[in-house]
């Protein structure tokens, strides 16, 4: 404004000027120009006091949501095109006045000065009409309209997907739940969790009862913009938003309108990193009954750094969801017999991913050519992104998930316990991220098909020429010598029906990982290893090799030989050349005993002779040479370690073991009970260990398997496992004899400290458990004891046996399975030591003939108010033919969730309340 002033100031001056001097025949013209001119100026200044006034109003309105009315905004548009117009008359007048002779001769050009005349006789004109339509009947602002409370956003339907359609309920559910406030939706790029949110909304604006006053729909997206993201939160509640507003200030003014709502419920689709609300402008929901976020990410870590309350995760399609889809998009041409096969091959390729399933059925939609469907199967069974859009659209949209990222390899100069606890860390961080997904078995993980393409597409893009060859699960039966290159870093044939490889020196000089396990190989040919020569990892695990080949020996920067599972391998050659090897496992192979040279590996970390069911020889010293050894499984290996008093010539021994500074992994098979002594500081130092003593002595399942000891078939009262027992978290007792003895040696001996043992299991035995002589412990020996397992006792009535030789007062027992104790007449006494089982969690009970009621209450305590087991959630009895009570009449037992009676004919009515009994699975048997 200052500047268009000045502009007409100008004008005016040096008009007036010029005119002054100008020859006495246009005096006359020049003075009646001049009186124009100074009507100019002076309209010119009143329509821009105008205009400034205009402005200020509008600027205190705006901050209350208020908009311009139309009339008002023609108005100012107009003011902008005088404006310019005086700036184009200025432009002119300084494009003409190179000299003040030659500007005069201009201006006194007749011509020249009338049509200077005529413009700002038309400026003068169009800025008099403005100062005088400054009158607005309507008034210069409205009120904004009221933001609809759900706007319809387009997108597909999910009424057929049953998948879909459940997690739908999900987020229902938790809307209404006002202990809720931030949901997280999360999954893999391309699963369909902007779909699901999507449906959300739409199906919420279709609701009869609005359950918020206003619902806004953000996309955030990878490259995160505050301003953008606010923009779209403003525009949907129709707030105008300067260009020159900055984003602090925008946020005061979306905080102040949202405040306004009664409860609003924002959606931010698409979050790839933490987002500060209050930078947003959203107020806090902890403040604001009611109201709620909902985020979208394929990052798990994104929503727990939001503090998410509930995170739900969108899963891919099953098959007949993904069919349907599929079909959908491809059209009828699925329909024909001849198509149809292939079509459903594509489909399942696609594994359940709807953007995978949506590009694929477009790409094929209408071709009727059976050539074509099968090049598309032949394809995407090979991993190539052959169909046009699919790198965009889908590999891309995946990748960006690993670009995020920050990891590296790990540190194999890190110990054992810290390499595990960052593969753990890595492995959660790419299921996090959706890369990887738990499998079907408890502590595995697998990978998406879809996934696994992108990362094979990945690694033979890089640009540093780290190419990767996976050819795994293709049911290959052989190898073409022409797919070894130099280039490859990584090779892998693994689960294919390879049985032989190519006889010669293949060309992959620079690859460090050969990955063949999961083939009946019968053999590698001396030349096949002899091209591989900077290899680090080789893996042969589950196939049918005899033997390996010397060349093996060349594989001089080998760290990692896998052979587990090689059921027919009875023997390799001497190690002593592979200096750099860290890892060997020779798991359930046939060897006989140690490979040669074994002794020479001062780098070897970790081995395997777990079920070497023919391993029968460890000479004395072998072992012990292995300096850097940190892990030593041989679970369900034949071979057991003598100790120092029964040592023979030549046989290694239990105690030297123990000259392993670093070990920290052991399980191995002992013939007796090592006299540990003042050696029991070793056994802290393992991180875990699991020790089978005796000739019998296996591997049962338990939750604290990380420091075990199983003892079987041997006499306890000649045993001294105090040293054992201080150290160990679960202990199993198995066919042996002699118990009562041992108790109450442990009962006497005050040195026995127990506080670790969490899980005890007493099978298969004909001892007594009963106190005799008046020795029993006058405190606690088990106090954190959560397991309690018993078996087959002959002569056990009641646990209280057990419970009088150690003080048990079970504070913190969880579990308690008995089962085929023929004398036993009741579970536990209660009122004695017992007064109380609070966190008794599980009782399974079963092939107790004589059982006649779970609880014996002692004398004076029947009228205790309090139930027994406030905590118990499972009951299992079964086969209890004599069982008649489980608790008092009138007691109830509030968290039972599960209660399974089988053959217990004699029982009375379960613990059931009007409260429980909607919550309780009841399963009575025959």
């Amino acid at each position: 404004m200052d500047f268009v002033a000045s502009t007409l100031g100008t004008v005016l001056v040096e008009t007036g000027r010029l005119l002054c001097g100008s020859i006495s025949s246009d005096i006359s013209s020049c003075i009646r120009f001049r009186s124009k001119c100074n009507n100019l100026e002076k309209e010119m200044q009143n329509l821009i006091s105008l205009r400034d006034d205009l402005n200020q109003e509008l600027e205190t309105a705006f901050k209350d949501g208020k908009l311009p009315t139309s009339q008002v905004k023609e108005w100012l548009q107009q003011v902008e095109e005088v404006m310019l117009q005086m700036n184009l008359i200025h432009e002119g007048m300084i494009a003409n006045n190179n000299s003040k002779r030659k500007f005069c001769g201009w201006f006194l050009n007749y011509r020249q000065r009338c049509r200077l005349g005529k413009k700002m006789v038309r400026a003068l004109n169009d800025i008099e009409r403005l100062n005088k339509a400054t009158n607005f009947p309507r008034g210069m602002v409205a009120k904004n309209h009221p933001a609809p409370t759900v706007e319809h956003i387009p997108g597909p339907l999910i009424e057929d997907q049953t998948t879909a359609t459940k997690t739908l309920a999900q987020l229902m559910e938790l809307l209404n739940d006002d202990e809720v406030r931030r949901i997280g939706v999360w999954g893999m790029g391309g699963v369909g969790k902007t779909t699901l949110v999507k449906s959300l909304n739409n199906k919420l604006r279709a609701a009869s009862m609005q359950p918020f006053s206003v619902v806004i729909w953000a996309t955030v997206s990878r490259n995160f913009n505050l301003r953008r993201v606010q923009t779209q939160i403003a525009e949907r509640l129709n707030m105008v938003v300067k260009s020159d507003e900055s984003v602090e200030g925008l946020a005061i003014r979306l905080h102040q309108r949202l405040e306004k709502e009664k409860n609003f419920l924002v959606i931010l689709d698409d979050v790839w990193e933490e987002i500060d609300l209050d930078h947003l402008g959203i107020p806090q929901l902890e403040v604001h009954t009611g109201s709620k976020i909902i985020l979208t990410s394929r990052l798990l870590d994104v929503l727990r750094g939001m503090k998410t309350d509930r995170a739900i995760k969108v899963d891919k399609l099953n098959d007949e969801e993904a069919w349907e889809l599929f079909s959908r998009n491809a059209g009828e041409v699925v329909c024909l017999e001849h198509i149809r096969p292939l079509a459903e091959s594509i489909a399942k390729e696609c594994s359940g991913l709807p953007l995978a399933i949506i590009t694929m059925g477009k790409a094929m939609r209408g071709k009727k050519m059976v050539k074509l469907w099968k090049h598309a199967l032949s394809k995407l069974q090979k991993s190539v992104p052959f169909v046009s859009g699919i790198e965009e659209k889908v590999y891309n949209i995946l990748k960006w998930s690993y670009d995020t990222l920050e990891e590296g390899l790990i540190d194999e100069q890190q110990s054992y316990e810290d390499l595990v606890i960052s593969g753990i860390s890595l492995l959660e961080n790419l299921k996090d991220s959706c890369l990887l997904e738990d499998g079907a078995r408890k502590g595995t993980v697998k990978m998406h098909d879809v996934v696994r393409d992108v990362a094979k597409w990945i690694a033979w893009s890089l640009e540093d020429g780290c190419k990767s060859l996976v050819q795994s699960g293709k049911e290959l039966s052989e190898i073409s010598e022409a797919e070894f290159l130099n280039s490859l870093k990584r090779v892998s044939f693994m689960n294919n029906k390879i049985r032989t490889l190519p006889n010669c020196a293949t060309q992959c000089s620079e690859a460090s990982t050969l990955l063949l396990q999961g083939n009946p190989l019968e053999a590698v040919p001396e030349r096949f290893l002899q091209g591989f020569q900077a290899l680090r990892v080789l893996n042969l695990s589950g196939t049918r090799l005899l033997s390996l080949p010397l060349s093996l020996l060349q594989l001089n920067d080998l760290r990692v030989l896998l052979l587990k599972e090689c059921y027919y391998l009875e023997e390799l050659p001497s190690l002593d050349r592979l200096s750099k090897l860290q890892v060997l496992d020779l798991c359930a192979t046939r060897i006989r005993e140690l490979p040669r040279g074994i002794e020479q590996l001062s780098q070897l970390r970790q081995v395997n002779l777990s079920r070497t069911h023919c391993l029968k020889n460890i000479p004395a010293g072998t072992i012990s040479r292995l300096s850097a050894l940190e892990v030593l499984d041989m679970t369900l290996s034949d071979y057991h370690w003598d100790v120092r008093e029964q040592l023979k010539e030549g046989e290694a021994t239990f105690e030297e073991l123990m000259n392993l500074q670093k070990l920290v992994v052991l399980s191995v098979r002992l013939k007796c009970i090592p006299s540990l002594g003042i050696e029991v500081p070793w056994i802290d130092r393992l991180r875990r260990f699991q020790f089978f003593i005796g000739e019998q002595a296996n591997s049962l399942p338990t939750r604290h398997a990380k420091r075990r000891v199983t003892i079987s078939g041997l006499n306890l009262s000649e045993e001294w496992i105090g040293g054992l027992l201080s150290n160990v978290k679960s202990l199993v007792l198995n066919h042996c004899w002699g118990l009562n003895q041992m108790l109450e040696t442990l009962t006497i001996d005050s040195t026995s400290s127990f506080i670790g043992l969490k899980s005890l299991t007493i099978s298969n035995s004909n001892s007594s458990l009963r106190p005799a002589g008046g020795c029993a412990a006058h405190y606690d020996m088990l106090p954190n004891l959560e397991e309690l397992y018993l078996d087959r006792l002959t002569y056990l009535e009641s646990i209280s046996e057990l419970v009088g030789h150690l003080g048990l007062r079970f504070s913190r027992l969880k579990i308690v399975e008995v089962a085929r104790c023929p004398r036993l007449t009741d579970l536990l006494p209660y009122g004695s030591f017992i007064l109380a089982l609070p966190s008794l969690e599980e009782i399974k009970v079963s092939f107790c003939d004589k059982l006649e009621e779970l609880f014996r209450y002692c004398s004076g305590h029947n009228s205790t108010p309090e139930p027994v087991v406030p905590s118990l959630r499972i009951m299992e009895l079964k086969n209890l033919p004599k069982l008649r009570t489980l608790c008092r009449e009138w007691e109830s037992w509030p968290r039972l969730e599960h209660v399974d009676v089988v053959k217990c004919n004699l029982l009375r009515k379960p613990p059931l309340t009007i409260q429980n009994v909607n919550a309780v699975t009841l399963h009575l048997g025959e």
